[in-house]
């Protein structure tokens, strides 16, 4: 395969955004050395001049990932800003579908690992939690994105005709007598012009947001 790189000097921000760029396009377990090489017009060893070893080359990538989601507004009431927050989160690992495993098992977080994090649990406190609720509300918050992230990177579609075609392939394998409902919801719903997977995120969403919005008022009023 003949690489597309250009000739630009080889740097470390160049090794790291080719490595994304390439992970974005072939999955993160197909992302070698000597791809990663081949793809940036280099010889295997070059890389290892400006990044010390693949594990620092997935770091860096992971830091990248958190960088292009963005911080929780501080003009925002708390919920608001933690709901900008969550939809930015959504749309970095709709982009980079390999990264969402990797967000938070980095054992050396990056500088915007760590502002990131920093900036959210301080928009958290800055909305009243407490330092346990906090802990609840950013654990649930982030299992939500990160899950529903996987999904739909793993889903073979979520929405759109391409989306209809495979339900209705699916919808041909099982047996309507013995599976009703389902039958039902995939006919009746999902075949419907329209339908997307997605459209589910920001109403999962805002559920979790105003749970958290009235235990945080219940922490206040117990707390009188």
């Amino acid at each position: 395969m003949a690489s597309t790189a250009t000739h630009a000097p080889l740097t470390a921000d160049r090794v790291l955004d080719g490595a994304v760029a390439l992970a974005d396009r072939i999955g993160l377990e197909a992302l070698t050395i000597r791809r990663l090489a081949e793809e940036l017009g280099v010889k295997p060893m070059t890389i290892y001049h400006y990044v010390p070893s693949k594990d620092a080359i997935v770091g860096g990538m992971v830091e990248r990932v958190f960088s292009e989601i963005d911080l929780p507004p501080e003009e925002l009431t708390w919920t608001k800003a933690i709901r900008v927050r969550c939809l930015s989160s959504r749309r970095a690992l709709n982009q980079h579908p390999w990264a969402a495993p990797l967000m938070e098992s980095r054992t050396s977080p990056g500088p915007a690992s760590l502002r990131h994090h920093e900036a959210m649990l301080a928009c958290l406190r800055r909305g009243g939690l407490s330092w346990e609720l906090t802990a609840h509300a950013y654990a649930v918050l982030d299992s939500y994105i990160f899950g529903f992230a996987f999904e739909e990177a793993t889903l073979p579609s979520t929405g759109g005709e391409g989306f209809a075609e495979i339900a209705q392939e699916m919808a041909a394998a099982f047996d309507p007598e013995k599976y009703p409902t389902l039958t039902s919801f995939t006919v009746e719903h999902v075949l419907r012009p329209g339908y997307s997977f997605g459209v589910s995120f920001e109403f999962g969403l805002d559920l979790i947001l105003d749970g958290l919005n009235r235990a945080a008022k219940t922490e206040r009023l117990r707390g009188s």
